[in-house]
C-alpha cells in the first residue's frame, strides 16, 4: 500500500473563499489539496446578486472598514479579470424612498471617496423625465442618482481561482468530502471520500472554508475550537423577461428599507433580488419560497410600468449565505464582514498543534483580501512560504492587453470571421484570452464539433471537462457557460450523456 499523501494545506470548501485561499497559498509555494463535496461554486458562490461592489447599504450599519476594503478591491478585481468583471451603472430613483434624498446623496459621496476610486465614474444626479435611464419606470419618477459598481460572473470567478491554483501546483478534487480529521502531533490526519473511495491524507494545516457547512466541518475535526458561530441567511432571486431597455441596473428602495436590485441578465432578461430570510434548517440546496417571489414581484410593480407576477418568472435561484453571527436583530443587519478563527499553534506544553483556520462570513468582493489575511495567519507555520502576491495578478484569461476588452473581442472575431459573432462575443466574455484554447484554428462551426444547441459545442464542453472540472450538465450550462436559459429542450440530456461517455 502506498504511503498516504501529505500536503502543506488541506482546504475544505470549493466556494470563492476556499478557491481564493488555495490560489494564494499555491502561489506562495505551499502544496495544497482542496476538496469540495459537490461542484465548485455549487451553492452560495453561484447564488449571489453577481456584483463586485462596496456595499452602499452597509454604510447605514456603520461598516466603514468593510465598505472601504470592498471599494478598493472592486477596482483591483476589475483589472485582474476584465473579461468576467465589468462596470455597471446603477440608477437609484428617489421615488418611494424611505430615505431623504440628502441622506442618500451623502452616502453616495462617502461611497465615491472611501476607496480611492480611479476607474469608475463618480455619482451624478439625473432628471429621469428627460433621460433614457428612466425608460420602463412608472410615471412620476423624477430625480435619480447614478453611481457605479461592477458586475461579475460569480461562479466563473470561483473556477478561475481554482484554475490558477491548479496551474501553480494545487490539487483540486471536486465530489470529494471530508469525512473526519484529527491532529497527530504537528499534522492533521484526514479521511476524505471521493469517487475512488475513502483515503487518508496528512496536512500541516487545515482550512475550513466550507461556507454554510463551516460548523459541520468543525464537528468533523476532533477537538476543534467551536466558540464562533455562523448565521445562515437565505437570499433568493428571480429572472423575468426584460423589463427595460439599456445596460444599466436599478437599485430599488422598499418601504421596509430593504434594497432590491434589477439588473440586465443574459441579454433577454432582468435579474431581480435579493431577499434576506433566516434559514433555520440544515445547509443544503435552497429554493425560493412563494412569499419571497411575491415580495420581489411586488417590488417590481412598485417601480416599473411593466407589472410582473409569479407566473412571469422564467427562472429562480436561492443560496444560503453563511454570515458571521454578530447577534444582529434582523437578517438584513447581520454583518457582511468576515472573521478568521485560528485554532492551533504552541500549546501550554510547548508542543505545536497543527493549525485549523475557519472562515466565517465574507462576500465575493473581498475574497482576495480575505485569502491574503488567511495566509497572514498561516505563514508563521510555513517558514519557507513567500509573501503577498495576488494584488494585481491576472486571473486566467484576464491578461487582456491594456485591459481593453472591446479591442480584444474585435481581434478575436477578426481571427475567426466565419464563426457567428454572438458565439465569439460570448466566448471572449466567459474565457478571455483562454477562448483561443477552445477555438484553436477553427474557421467553421463544424470545426468545433457537435453543436449541443445555443452555440454550445463539443470543443467548449471538452475544455470545461478537461480544464474546469465540469462533470454534469448543470456544471456546464449554469455555472460555466451560462447557457442554461438559452439552449433548446434536450441539450441538458445530450450534454449529460456526452460527459458520461467521455468520463476520464
Amino acid at each position: 500500500m502506498p504511503d498516504p499523501e501529505s500536503f502543506d494545506l488541506l482546504i475544505v470548501g470549493g466556494g470563492i473563499n476556499g478557491a481564493g485561499i488555495a490560489r494564494d497559498a499555491a502561489g506562495r509555494g505551499l502544496s495544497v489539496l482542496l476538496v469540495e463535496q459537490e461542484d465548485l461554486a455549487s451553492h452560495t458562490s453561484s447564488a449571489s446578486t453577481k456584483l463586485i461592489h462596496g456595499g452602499l447599504r452597509y454604510l447605514e450599519y456603520y461598516e466603514f472598514r468593510l465598505v472601504r476594503e470592498a471599494l478598493i478591491e472592486r477596482e483591483r478585481l476589475l483589472g485582474m479579470a476584465p473579461h468576467i468583471i465589468w462596470p455597471l451603472a446603477f440608477v437609484l430613483p428617489q421615488m418611494n424612498s424611505p430615505r431623504p434624498a440628502w441622506l442618500v446623496r451623502l452616502g453616495l459621496f462617502l461611497y465615491d471617496h472611501l476607496g480611492g476610486r480611479k476607474k469608475l465614474p463618480a455619482t451624478k444626479t439625473v432628471n429621469l423625465a428627460r433621460s433614457a435611464l428612466g425608460n420602463g419606470l412608472r410615471p412620476g419618477a423624477k430625480t435619480a442618482f447614478v453611481y457605479s459598481d461592477c458586475w461579475v460572473e460569480d461562479s466563473r470567478l470561483v473556477v478561475l481561482n481554482a484554475r490558477d491554483a491548479a496551474e501553480r501546483g494545487a490539487q483540486i478534487e471536486t465530489r470529494t468530502r471530508l469525512v473526519s480529521a484529527r491532529r497527530e502531533g504537528a499534522l492533521w490526519k484526514a479521511e476524505i471520500a471521493g469517487d475512488g473511495g475513502t483515503r487518508t491524507v496528512f496536512a500541516k494545516g487545515l482550512v475550513n472554508a466550507a461556507g454554510p457547512w463551516v460548523e459541520d466541518v468543525l464537528q468533523r475535526a476532533a477537538n476543534a475550537s467551536q466558540d464562533r458561530g455562523v448565521r445562515l441567511i437565505k437570499g433568493s432571486h428571480i429572472v423575468v423577461p426584460k423589463l427595460y431597455e439599456g445596460e444599466h441596473a436599478f437599485m430599488l428602495q422598499n418601504p421596509d428599507r430593504r434594497i432590491v436590485f434589477a439588473i440586465p441578465y443574459e441579454h433577454d432578461y432582468t435579474l431581480i433580488g435579493t431577499t434576506d430570510e433566516p434559514w433555520q434548517g440544515q445547509p443544503g440546496k435552497a429554493q425560493i419560497s412563494s412569499e419571497e417571489t411575491d415580495y420581489l414581484c411586488e417590488t417590481v410593480r412598485r417601480y416599473f410600468a411593466k407589472a410582473i407576477h409569479p407566473e412571469d418568472v422564467v427562472w429562480s435561484f436561492a443560496g444560503i449565505r453563511p454570515l458571521y453571527d454578530d447577534h444582529a436583530a434582523s437578517a438584513s443587519a447581520v454583518t457582511r464582514d468576515y472573521v478568521l478563527d485560528l485554532d492551533g499553534g504552541s500549546g501550554p506544553d510547548g508542543q505545536t498543534r497543527a493549525p485549523l483556520l475557519s472562515v466565517f462570513g465574507g462576500k465575493i468582493t473581498t475574497y482576495r483580501k480575505l485569502a491574503e489575511h488567511a495566509l497572514e495567519k498561516l505563514v508563521p507555520f510555513y517558514p519557507g512560504a513567500t509573501g503577498d502576491w495576488t494584488a494585481g495578478a491576472d486571473l486566467p484569461g484576464g491578461d487582456i492587453p491594456g485591459d481593453d476588452f472591446e479591442r480584444f473581442a474585435a481581434e478575436l472575431a477578426a481571427a475567426h470571421p466565419a464563426l457567428p459573432a454572438a458565439l465569439i462575443a460570448r466566448l471572449a466574455r466567459a474565457y478571455g484570452t483562454r477562448a483561443t484554447v477552445i477555438l484553436g484554428n477553427a474557421q467553421t462551426m463544424a470545426d468545433l464539433g457537435t453543436d449541443f444547441g445555443g452555440g454550445l459545442t463539443r470543443a467548449e464542453v471538452d475544455y470545461l471537462a478537461g480544464q474546469e472540472w465540469a462533470r454534469s450538465a448543470e456544471d456546464v450550462l449554469y455555472r460555466r457557460s451560462k447557457l442554461g436559459l438559452h439552449v433548446p429542450p434536450g441539450t441538458a440530456k445530450a450534454v449529460e450523456a456526452y460527459l458520461a461517455a467521455h468520463k476520464s
